[in-house]
């Protein structure tokens, strides 16, 4: 336990999710379920029986910090590792890394977002567990291991992995990474079986994160290298202010991963979904006699297969919609249809181009 480390992604604003999530308090900080939790305490509280509490790293945004330590409590105001600017997941799990690197130069990592749902937390941390395992192997010091998801419908909304036809081991070698799939393309994978959701949790020796960093994004690490010295010292945010911005704007999947040689997949089910989309909360949500999914005080007549989600304190009537989205917080509105969703992040771009 004392040499494992787990990073928690949590900087973005979740624009898919407006008006629920919204720049001043983003998805990873909101009950959207009504479970009394928010996505980050139970990111943190199903990770805790595997990382020491004092191991834990949050890397956000600046203007998130005071939030992350009023979900966190059991956090100290260093284990917040503040990025200046969205610069995608390559620069903030080297930002993190090179932190971890100042601390334990033979720690185990596991990466997550801080915003996804897991309803089986205990096989959750046994297949975590059986990642660290497969990484403390001599053979595999240098892997780079990402959990798979075994897929139960042809969602388009996700990156899928394909791995070897026919091999029943528990950790499988990456055949390839591939981008998120129109319908046609995600129906093909889930019939021919050998293909899994790409989970974005990620576990790996700081070892084989550092090496595949230097080999494959080789400007990104020399920056890193830059302020080795003041990583874990009162220097390090000056240094993470002024050299973010010269940090390449790219994934850890496009930048590392998918360039990479030494990378496998443990197949798992457990429960997961990252809640991106209206469409995958729908799914979560338990619906009404009309297969509606209805949050807060709402009355619904001739609606079907729609989801009506509206603050506390506020009533709604809704009638004559069918796969309809309606979602209420804070004054502002959201009516567009289902399968318009992917639509809402440049709407609410637009929304407030045109405001400003």
């Amino acid at each position: 336990m004392d040499e494992r480390y787990c990073i928690i992604m949590a900087g973005g604003i979740g624009s898919r999710f407006w008006p629920l999530s919204k720049d001043t308090c983003p998805k990873q900080f909101i009950d959207i379920l009504g479970t009394g939790r928010s996505f980050i305490r139970a990111t943190f509280e199903r990770l805790l029986p595997l990382v020491p509490a004092n191991h834990f790293l949050v890397v956000t945004n600046a203007s998130y910090r005071e939030l992350v330590l009023q979900h966190l409590p059991e956090l100290s105001p260093d284990q917040v590792l503040c990025e200046p600017m969205r610069r995608n997941t390559a620069p903030c799990i080297a930002y993190a890394s090179w932190h971890i690197r100042s601390r334990c130069r033979d720690a185990q990592i596991i990466v997550t977002p801080a915003d996804h749902i897991v309803t089986n937390e205990w096989a959750f941390q046994q297949t975590l567990s059986s990642g660290l395992q497969f990484l403390s192997s001599p053979d595999h010091r240098h892997a780079l291991l990402t959990i798979g998801i075994k897929p139960s419908r042809p969602e388009t909304g996700y990156g899928y992995i394909e791995v070897p036809v026919s091999d029943n081991e528990a950790v499988l070698p990456v055949v390839r990474f591939k981008e998120k799939p129109n319908h046609q393309q995600a129906e093909a994978f889930l019939s021919a079986g050998n293909f899994l959701w790409n989970s974005g949790i990620f576990l790996w020796n700081l070892s084989g994160i550092e090496g595949a960093l230097r080999r494959h994004l080789p400007e990104l690490s020399n920056i890193m290298d830059e302020g080795a010295s003041r990583f874990g010292t009162a220097e390090e945010q000056d240094f993470i202010d002024a050299a973010f911005p010269r940090c390449p704007n790219i994934s850890i999947d496009y930048g590392v991963l998918e360039p990479a040689t030494d990378r496998y997949v443990i197949p798992a089910d457990f429960g997961w979904s990252d809640v991106g989309t209206w469409g995958s909360l729908f799914t979560l949500t338990k619906h009404d006699d009309n297969d509606n999914a209805l949050i807060g005080r709402v009355l619904t007549q001739d609606c079907h297969h729609s989801v009506v989600n509206i603050e506390e304190g506020v009533e709604a009537i809704v009638q004559g919609l069918d796969n309809y989205l309606v979602a209420y917080r804070g004054g502002a509105l959201l009516i567009c249809r289902m399968h318009d969703e992917q639509h809402i992040k440049e709407w609410v771009e637009q929304l407030h181009s045109s405001t400003n």
